[in-house]
């Protein structure tokens, strides 16, 4: 029986135990069982405390972030999902200002690493009184269900690509640990093709760009063990009854039992002594105990393309410092990077991700201007400190802070106007056919082809009416457009729309309701038109070419 079967089978089987553990706590905590004054009687309770914990699956924590500071004023904040797609939703943190604010915008990219998006919680919380806050919340792919397809790490920065266009221009992408690459790499890819929504600035905390430097025993471990024993012994499929049944899945407990063998004596101390405060009474100390682990044994598995992809491709082969990281085919060329400012932070403790390897991503932007570069090592702090405590609030959140008041578009003494994005487009779109849309910045009249110039300048080619067949062509009039260029529509699409008589942005922007309806019916779309928002794209692009 496969080992992710064998571990649902024993949580199922010591569903009884818990329960009964669970009654008898409750029991021995009763103030009207006299046994509950009683030294003996606390024990009892914490024993089954204790035994509960250890034996329970933690679900997903909440943020909890009801409210916040902004301007001396006490504000509530709101969580609002503004983006899904099947392995990630996007959580913008509504504050409840009364006026107009010109905070920066942070899209801040969580680890995709077994933990949730909630254990950035002291992040967002430090961050949200001065900044308008997204943050991506990654989906279980123990969730997913397998129609809904793979997920990679080029599908990650797809991902990373499309939010940037759905946030629009003058965005702040700030990427926590693991992220640190793919992040570092979709600002590479941008840049590339000349993308007029690339971020302001990044911020890289404790991200493995090159773990060549300084290597930890996590980096030691993948590269003594190689992909194939990555591929043989973690890799396991989900059983009934989840959602994502047979998936092939990195589980969240094989990630879980990894850290905590990092550190195995700290966790069997710390359960022990939660045990003990139980005992005395010591109600705060326990509080602690349980907030800390409600959340850090709360797990989730990840896709195993995207787990295998990533160990090998920033553990084994450190590809994107060696130059032969690849997005979708084409090489990650980080010394295209020349609009947005990087600051990279590192902890002086971290045993996770070694001194110097996020550093090193000022090496790799070449071209990138001094002065668009900053780097802060936060001495006596590890890992989780470089984003979570008392110190990433008092000396570290506020020069993140600065760097991006700092870069921010409008306080910029010169700036280049967009670049045509459609001029490197046909070679360098994802083929992702679920992106998220480009955010336009207005919706103008459409230029079309010789033929339809007249019309496009007297109305608007959102308003034509007609049959879809109106608008269909047997063969593309002059050169066919790269309708890839279009964020959501990768090379499957294209050929799909090519092979209905579709081959131009102008055809795609004057669309109608009656004819998108009839679209989605041909092709079996589901809504994929209106969702990534091709007409408004279509329109932009139909600009620049």
């Amino acid at each position: 029986m496969p080992f992710y079967h064998l571990y649902e089978l024993n949580h199922a089987a010591m569903a009884p135990f818990r329960a009964m553990a669970d009654m008898t706590r409750l029991y021995f905590q009763n103030p009207l069982n006299p046994l509950s004054h009683t030294s003996y009687g606390r024990q009892v309770a914490a024993g089954c405390e204790v035994l509960e914990r250890t034996t329970r699956r933690y679900g997903k924590p909440e943020f909890g972030l009801k409210e916040t500071w902004v301007g001396g004023v006490r504000v509530p904040v709101r969580e609002n999902i503004v983006w899904r797609r099947p392995f990630c939703d996007l959580i913008h943190f509504e504050r409840g200002v009364t006026t107009r604010r010109n905070d920066p915008k942070i899209l801040i990219v969580a680890p995709m690493s077994g933990h949730y998006a909630t254990l950035l919680r002291g992040t967002v919380e430090a961050l949200l009184p001065t900044a308008d806050i997204y943050i991506t919340d990654w989906i279980d792919a123990r969730m997913v269900p397998v129609q809904d397809g793979k997920f990679d790490l080029d599908d990650y920065i797809d991902y990373i690509i499309s939010l940037l266009h759905f946030l629009g221009p003058d965005t702040h992408i700030l990427g926590v640990c693991q992220p640190s690459v793919p992040v570092l790499a979709a600002v590479a890819v941008m840049e590339g093709r000349e993308d007029p929504y690339v971020p302001s600035s990044m911020t890289l905390m404790g991200g493995p760009i090159d773990t060549r430097v300084a290597p930890t025993a996590v980096n030691d471990l993948a590269v003594s063990k190689g992909i194939e024993w990555f591929k043989s012994n973690v890799i396991m499929k989900v059983p009934f009854p989840h959602p994502g049944f047979m998936r092939d899945v990195y589980p969240g407990f094989l990630q879980l039992s990894g850290f905590m063998s990092m550190n195995l004596d700290r966790h069997v101390t710390a359960h022990r002594d939660f045990f003990q405060h139980l005992v005395a009474g010591d109600g705060d100390s326990a509080e602690k105990h349980r907030e800390f682990y409600d959340e850090y044994l709360a797990v989730m598995d990840l896709s195993a393309e995207f787990y295998l992809q990533t160990v090998e491709t920033v553990f084994i082969d450190h590809a994107l410092p060696n130059g032969t990281m690849t997005h979708n085919g084409l090489t990650v060329d980080c010394s295209k990077i020349k609009r947005t400012a990087l600051l990279t932070v590192e902890g002086e403790k971290d045993d996770i991700t070694g001194r110097g390897q996020t550093k090193a991503a000022h090496k790799l932007c070449t071209n990138l201007p001094e002065d668009m570069k900053a780097h802060y090592e936060q001495p006596n702090v590890g890992h989780y400190g470089v984003f979570n405590g008392s110190r990433w609030r008092a000396e570290i959140a506020p020069r993140v802070m600065d760097f991006i008041r700092t870069h921010r578009a409008d306080r910029r003494t010169a700036t280049t106007p967009p670049r045509p994005l459609a001029e490197k487009a046909a070679a360098t779109r994802p083929a992702d056919e679920t992106a998220a849309p480009v955010k336009p910045a207005a919706k103008k009249a459409v230029k079309r082809d010789a033929k339809v110039k007249t019309e496009a300048k007297s109305a608007p080619v959102a308003v034509k009416k007609g049959s879809l067949e109106e608008i269909l062509l047997q063969k593309p009039d002059g050169v066919a457009d790269d309708l890839k260029a279009i964020s959501g529509v990768g090379p499957k699409l294209e050929s799909a729309l090519n092979e209905a008589g579709i081959f131009h942005y102008w055809q795609i922007a004057g669309l109608t309701d009656e004819q998108i309806e009839a679209l989605d019916s041909k092709l079996d779309f589901r809504g994929r038109i209106a969702r990534d928002k091709w007409i408004e794209q279509a329109r932009q692009l139909s600009e620049t070419v």
